[in-house]
């Protein structure tokens, strides 16, 4: 590694798993402290711990906005300033139109919108306040880029933070806060484990045999790994991005071209 993010800190949302930890690794790899930032503390700590003396873990509930910004408080006094935030916490759920819950809508776009809105609201705060300007990433999906047929609800939070992510860099770069979004497509991993579960249920297809599916439509010729997507992630939180403002990068195998 080249040091790239030397000195730089960095907060990383749902970083206790997957790809938020990825990110982590590859931060530290690259000189950054990172507070792995996880509803679930118990798991946070164990990555935390993983990660070594760079790496710290915060409780975070990205739902609440007092939870949010107690996060980011206590980040900014233990490593002094916040230099990057990854807003990568996120829920999936699919179901056919006629059978989307209430219930459903707003768990997903309260952990998938609200969360990194306001999160990136109450970093964005202190970045101003500390003069220097920042690196601000957030997660979003090819989901976002168009609509599918059992996930109506997913993809139209991802296309929110597309939109988010355009109106929060034209807002923010006169501060020097850099503001631009990762696009994968479809990772293996935990998390997908639990969408091929929701294609299993509703399209009548064998448990693994989505995930085969879409792994093989891939014109690279495999599913992505959590670990392909963390060189956009330090790009974009180097001073190699500087220039570079409310974008969204596609890094996904060549399932979509922009």
């Amino acid at each position: 590694m080249s040091g790239r993010l030397q000195g730089k800190n960095a907060m990383i949302t749902g970083a206790g798993r997957g790809i938020g930890l990825a990110f982590a690794k590859a931060y530290i790899a690259e000189g950054a402290r990172v507070a792995i930032c996880d509803i679930d503390i118990a798991r946070a700590e164990a990555a935390a711990k993983e990660l070594g003396d760079g790496a710290i873990a915060v409780r975070m509930d990205v739902t609440s906005k007092d939870s949010i910004e107690e996060a980011v408080a206590r980040v900014a006094e233990t490593f002094g300033s916040i230099d990057i935030l990854i807003n990568n916490a996120a829920l999936f759920t699919a179901a056919p139109i006629v059978d989307i819950t209430e219930a459903d809508y707003r768990k997903v776009f309260d952990v998938n919108v609200y969360g990194p809105l306001f999160t990136l609201q109450a970093v964005a705060k202190q970045m101003i306040a500390q003069g220097k300007g920042g690196k601000i990433i957030n997660m979003a999906s090819q989901a976002g880029r168009r609509g599918e047929p059992l996930v109506a609800v997913y993809c139209a939070t991802k296309a929110a933070i597309i939109s988010l992510t355009q109106s929060a860099a034209l807002n923010l770069i006169e501060h020097k806060i850099n503001v631009n979004a990762i696009a994968p497509g479809v990772v293996d991993g935990e998390h997908w484990d639990g969408v091929d579960a929701f294609f299993a249920k509703y399209e009548n297809k064998a448990p693994g045999q989505k995930k085969k599916e879409v792994g093989a439509a891939v014109p690279y010729g495999r599913m992505g790994t959590a670990e392909d997507l963390a060189g956009m992630a330090v790009f974009l939180a180097s001073a190699d991005s500087d220039y570079v403002v409310a974008q969204c990068y596609n890094v996904d195998g060549g399932q979509w071209m922009s």
